[in-house]
């Protein structure tokens, strides 16, 4: 498994901890590394962003979930499902440099490993759906 793929597990499974709300935020990300011992710099360094992104801008990512989910509320998706989502955009938003395919495509064997067949398509849906949005935003121009 590569660096960042593994790194995105890790920072889905601590958005998942952090959306059960038994511990604070800092809590959540201590305990997290603290029980699991030694990991490669690199691969806690971008789980720490994705993660930190996630809860930085949870309001803003939520509302681009539900608005391209339709007919669910983030309270109705399955614990897992609204994390991948949420750990997903949060690198569409947080690291626009890497490709929308690729954030994707990663999203999806994440939910494959932890989710049910049905979320894949469901997963699928959504990103793709929030990616395209988010690239036509960037691509408008204001003018000045």
């Amino acid at each position: 498994m590569g660096t960042r793929r593994k790194s995105r597990e890790l920072a889905l499974q601590m958005l998942f901890q952090a959306d059960l709300g038994k511990q604070g935020l800092d809590d959540v990300r201590r305990t997290f590394w603290d029980e699991r011992g030694s990991i490669e710099s690199e691969v806690q360094g971008f789980a720490d962003d994705l993660f930190r992104v996630a809860i930085d801008r949870t309001p803003e990512i939520d509302s681009l979930i539900e608005d391209h989910a339709e007919h669910w509320r983030m309270d109705r998706m399955s614990a897992v499902d609204r994390n991948i989502l949420r750990s997903a955009v949060a690198e569409l938003l947080g690291f626009p440099s890497t490709p929308r395919a690729v954030v994707i495509n990663e999203a999806l064997e994440i939910a494959r490993k932890f989710s049910s067949p049905e979320s894949v398509q469901f997963v699928n849906g959504v990103l793709d759906s929030v990616g395209r949005d988010l690239e036509k935003s960037r691509q408008t121009v204001i003018p000045h």
